[in-house]
Order: structure tokens, then C-alpha cells, then sequence
């Protein structure tokens, strides 16, 4: 069975490099990580095509590879699972996982420590794998932190400098309150039905407060790993990492994981409508904060990284709305163009000696023109362009199946999708056009330029999978996941279309007007209220004087000797105490009955 293959040849891939310990040829070090990759891609394109061609009559491909665990009352299991859901997850990880690495053998081929880099990616790819398909929830716990410690080892992969190995710690230790909150709703899950077997959970869910209670954990796990609201502190940090680890983290991996987890468990979810109205909003609220953050973001980088949990932010109040396939469909589509752009802005960055700041960048277009292109590509796909672009359909369907559950919900993701608009554009703009403020060196390499194009043609017409009723009603995707999820239901109107159709227009048309190419490039809006915007929205200096400077204030304290002082002084307390107690064992039985009527005459004297 192929199925095992498509995680054992990333992890294969990993052991091999870590256990070379640095000592690999840089050529054999950059076949092998890309090309596990591959490898593992072929396997996932050859068995999606045996699946399509003859599905299973169970649904499902099923492998148990052992028991883990059996103890009374309880069994877990190490088995995969592939169904349409997972079909699609594994495609994406694996597909774009690959054309991501091919760029990164480029993109760091003059790093020292490339060998170590390609061990984690590659260890990055099998983990999202093994979450993806294992067909038990402690498996994909298993996987869930396994991406969560390789987001860790890249973010500070640079780690001899301070701020990277801080964006790594701060990565790993917000994910690692959301880790803890998904291991308390996985306990709860267990408790009440006995083992964690995906299957068996989803049919002998319940309504009820433990229910709501396990879901309300789980929402807060994924929240976590998916940058929202109140966790999305750790994302924009991340940008410290090499380029190609934000195309990995953003596009295919570690982000979309808790979006792949509440759709796999939607039937649980669907028992606890008071977490399903949470995510929705969770979702909304941070669609907007995110995109007013980007809005105001220098570093093109930090841009994108912004754009990603607002992107997730839609993908969130999709899920609350109930519309699995909306989530996916904007998953998928967000993958093809998110790993664009993260590539278009590593290639820009990599030529203008490593600046990020796009006011000292501008008319790239003559310099880059195939970047400029691709870039172009994944900013209309992104900013939803009509007709031109997949994330054009897959907004619509998020938008009208939030127009269902609240006209204000649809009214704040309509206000995203001006805000995405008007900062991607400012992006392009300020990046590729106008006077230039920097000097591009060298080129771009085909093994750079063949998977943005590849991303790029993907970025412009993956969306015509899934098209409204007014515009063909394509149904091929929602047709592909309704074994998992049902039919979908038929949302929306042409009224609805229009307006969503036209508000990016007028977000381009803005972006234009503000930011159109001119000789002056005003500088940096500095309104004290787009200083909080670009500070996200004050969410770590507020951490920083709730949580971590009381901390530091304490092991400044436990420095000074003080905490050891007051430990001291209790243990002087209790052995004072014990000193006067012991004075009461001496043995003689006269005092003891001297003792004794003492007590008597003191119980007597406070009962009259």
C-alpha cells in the first residue's frame, strides 16, 4: 500500500540528513530534501488517481500500521486514513510542499547550514502528512506537534541572531497554550467515548456540556495554530525565518492545520452550536484586525504574513457558518496563491540584498519582469479579483454563506475584502512600480522561476473548480467532498455576487489613487492610530505587561535571594512549630494526662 510511502519518504528524507550531521554534499543535500519531497508527491498524485478512478466501496482507504495503545476502557491506534477530505489535504501538502522546497534548494544555496534546513522541512512536510491522515485524533496529535516543533527549529533557524531565536520562542511558546488546550478537549473526547478513533468519535458524539466544553478546547487549539485572535501574536514574528519556511508555514502546513481539524471533526462541532457561532465571529474579528494591520506594515514580508491570518480569518467564519467546503475551497485556493507571493517577495528580497522594506524598493517591474508577473498573479488571486482569479470563488462562497448566518458577519468579511484589496495593491505598487529606491543584482534562477510560474497558472485558474450558479455553477470540488460532508447548500444571489464583485475593484481603484506611481514616495503614515495597527493592534505590549514582565519581575526577585527568603522563612515557621509540638511527645504519662484535662477544662469553659 502507497498510502505509508507518502509520509516515509519526507521522514526518510530527514533521518538521512540529520544523521549526515552537516557532513552531506550541498548537491546531495538538495536532491535529497526536494526530492523526497517528490517523491512522496507522486505517490499522493498516483493514489488520488486510483481513488478517483475506483473509489473504495467503504468511502475510505484504511492502513493500521499497530496498536499503540490498549488499556481498559481506552485503545488508540498508529493508522492512516484517505478519503476525500484527506484526499485533497495530502495533495496540497505534498504538491506545493514539493514546488516549495525546489524553490528553497535555490533560495539557500549559498546557506552554510542548508543541510540542517532541508532536515527540517522535510521533517516539517511528514508531520503535516501524518496529521492529515491519520485516522486517530492521537496520531494527528502526534503530527500536530511535530509541525508545531519544526515551525520552532525554522523560525530560529538563524537562531546567532537574538530577534530570530526570540520569534522562535515566542512561536513555540503561544502555539504551545493552544497545544495544551487541544490535549484537554482530546482527553475530554476520550473520556466520554472510550478511544479516539476519528470514525468512532464523529458516531457516538452527543449534544451536551461536555460536548460544547471539549469543542469550545478544540476551537481554542486551532485558534492558536492558526494565528487568531487573542493567539495571532507569534505569526508576524515568524517572518524571521528564511523565506521559503513562511511560503511552507503559510501555504501548506502548520497553519492550516487547525482549519483541517475542525472540518475532519465538523459532525462533533456540529453538536456545540455555541462553538460554531465562537469560531464565526473569532473568525470575523480577526479577518479585520489582521487586514488593518497589513495595511500599515512596511516590510513586504510582514504584509503577507498579516494577509495569512486574515485569509484564515475567512476560512474560520466559513467553518462557523457550516460550510465545510467554503473552508477547504479557500484553503486550497489561499495555498496556491499565499506560496506565490511568499516566492515572488523572496526573489525580490534575495535581489535587493536582502531588504524587506518596500519604501526603499519601487520600479522593480523593469528589473524583475517574470516576478513582477508572478507577483501580480498571486496579488489579484489574493485581493479576489473577479473572474481572474481562484480566490475570487472562493471568497464569494464564504461571503454568501455568511450573508445566511448574520447579515453582519457578511458585512465584516466584505470589509476585509476591501481593506485585502486596497493593502495588497499598495504592495504591487509600492514594490514594482514608480521611481526606483534600490538596485536589483543578479537573476532569477529556473528553479526559482519554475515553480512560481507553475503557482502562478494555478493561482489564476484553480478557482473555476467550484463557480457560482450565475457564473456556470461549476460544482466539481463541492461534488469531490460532499462523501465527507454532504451536499452543499445553495447560498448567495446575483445581488450578493455584484457587491462582492465590485468592492475589490474599488479597493485596487483606492490603492491606486493613494499610491499610484509619482517622483516623492511619501513616506510611512505615523498617526498615532496607525502606529497601533501596525503594532498589532497593542495585543504584545499589552502580554508583555500582563504576563511577561510580572514573570521576569519574579525571577528578578528569585535573582535577589528574595524568593529563597521567604522559602526560608516558612521552613523556620514550621520548624518552630514542630519544636513546641514535639514538647507535647515527651513520654511521661503524667503530662499527658495533664494534657488532657487541660483540654477538658478549655472545651468545657467554650461550651458554656
Amino acid at each position: 500500500m502507497l498510502l505509508p510511502m507518502v509520509i516515509a519518504f519526507p521522514l526518510a528524507g530527514s533521518i538521512i540528513l540529520l544523521l549526515s550531521a552537516g557532513e552531506m554534499p550541498r548537491r546531495a543535500t538538495q536532491l535529497i530534501g526536494p526530492g523526497s519531497v517528490g517523491l512522496s508527491a507522486l505517490c499522493a498524485l498516483f493514489l488520488a488517481s486510483s481513488f478517483l478512478s475506483d473509489p473504495p466501496v467503504s468511502g475510505s482507504f484504511h492502513v493500521v500500521l499497530w496498536h499503540w495503545l490498549t488499556l481498559p476502557g481506552f485503545a488508540a491506534q498508529i493508522a492512516l486514513s484517505l478519503d476525500q477530505l484527506s484526499l485533497v489535504m495530502m495533495l496540497v501538502v505534498s504538491c506545493i510542499g514539493f514546488l516549495i522546497l525546489v524553490y528553497a534548494a535555490a533560495y539557500m544555496d549559498d546557506d552554510a547550514d542548508i543541510c540542517r534546513f532541508f532536515a527540517y522541512m522535510t521533517l516539517f512536510v511528514a508531520s503535516m502528512l501524518l496529521l492529515v491522515l491519520a485516522s486517530d485524533l492521537l496520531a494527528l496529535y502526534v503530527g500536530w506537534e511535530g509541525v508545531g516543533l519544526c515551525s520552532y527549529l525554522l523560525v530560529g533557524f538563524w537562531y546567532g541572531e537574538l530577534n530570530n531565536a526570540l520569534a522562535a520562542r515566542k512561536a513555540f511558546v503561544v502555539t504551545r497554550i493552544g497545544d495544551a488546550l487541544l490535549f484537554v478537549g482530546l482527553t475530554l473526547i476520550a473520556t466520554d467515548v472510550g478511544t479516539l478513533d476519528i470514525p468512532t468519535v464523529l458516531h457516538t458524539i452527543h449534544a451536551g456540556p461536555q460536548t460544547t466544553l471539549g469543542c469550545l478546547l478544540l476551537l481554542g487549539g486551532a485558534m492558536a495554530k492558526s494565528a487568531q485572535v487573542p493567539f495571532q501574536t507569534w505569526l508576524p514574528d515568524a517572518m524571521a525565518g528564511p523565506t521559503p519556511v513562511s511560503a511552507l508555514i503559510h501555504a501548506a502546513t502548520m497553519v492550516t492545520a487547525g482549519v483541517y481539524m475542525i472540518a475532519r471533526l465538523h459532525d462533533l462541532f456540529l453538536a456545540s452550536p455555541f462553538t460554531m457561532v465562537a469560531c464565526a465571529i473569532v473568525g470575523t474579528v480577526t479577518l479585520l484586525l489582521a487586514a488593518g494591520s497589513a495595511l500599515t506594515q512596511t516590510d513586504i514580508k510582514r504584509v503577507l504574513a498579516y494577509s495569512t491570518m486574515s485569509q484564515l480569518g475567512y476560512m474560520y467564519l466559513a467553518l462557523g457558518c457550516g460550510s465545510w467546503q467554503g473552508a477547504i475551497f479557500h484553503l486550497v485556493t489561499h495555498a496556491f496563491f499565499k506560496a506565490l507571493l511568499f516566492m515572488g517577495a523572496g526573489a525580490v528580497i534575495l535581489r535587493m540584498h536582502h531588504e524587506q522594506d518596500m519604501f526603499r524598493m519601487g520600479g522593480l517591474k523593469a528589473d524583475m519582469p517574470g516576478v513582477f508577473y508572478a507577483f501580480l498573479a498571486g496579488s489579484v488571486a489574493l485581493a479576489g479579483l473577479p473572474l481572474i482569479s481562484a480566490g475570487y470563488f472562493s471568497k464569494e462562497l464564504i461571503l454568501s454563506n455568511a450573508w445566511n448566518l448574520s447579515p453582519l458577519l457578511w458585512f465584516g468579511a466584505l470589509s476585509g475584502a476591501f481593506m485585502t484589496a486596497l493593502y495588497t495593491f499598495r504592495c504591487v505598487f509600492l514594490t514594482f512600480f514608480g521611481t526606483a529606491r534600490g538596485h536589483a543584482h543578479g537573476h532569477t534562477g529556473l528553479a526559482m522561476a519554475i515553480p512560481m510560474s507553475i503557482l502562478a497558472v494555478l493561482a489564476i485558474f484553480g478557482g473555476y473548480m467550484q463557480t457560482p450558479a450565475e457564473i456556470g455553477g461549476i460544482n466539481m470540488f463541492a461534488n469531490l467532498l460532499s462523501p465527507v460532508f454532504g451536499p452543499m447548500r445553495e447560498v448567495g444571489g446575483t445581488g450578493l455576487l455584484l457587491i462582492g464583485s465590485l468592492v475589490p475593484i474599488i479597493g485596487v481603484a483606492l490603492a491606486w489613487t493613494i499610491w499610484k506611481p509619482r517622483d516623492a514616495v511619501p513616506a510611512p503614515a505615523n498617526h498615532p492610530v496607525q502606529q497601533v495597527m501596525r503594532a498589532n493592534w497593542g495585543f504584545d505590549a499589552i502580554y508583555n505587561w500582563l504576563l511577561v514582565h510580572p514573570y521576569f519581575t519574579l525571577g528578578a526577585l528569585n535573582r535577589r535571594d528574595g524568593l529563597d527568603r521567604i522559602s526560608d522563612g516558612i521552613t523556620w515557621v514550621m520548624h518552630g512549630g514542630s519544636q513546641v509540638l514535639a514538647r507535647m511527645q515527651s513520654g511521661q504519662v503524667r503530662r499527658y494526662a495533664g494534657w488532657i484535662a487541660a483540654g477538658t477544662v478549655i472545651a468545657l469553659c467554650l461550651a458554656i
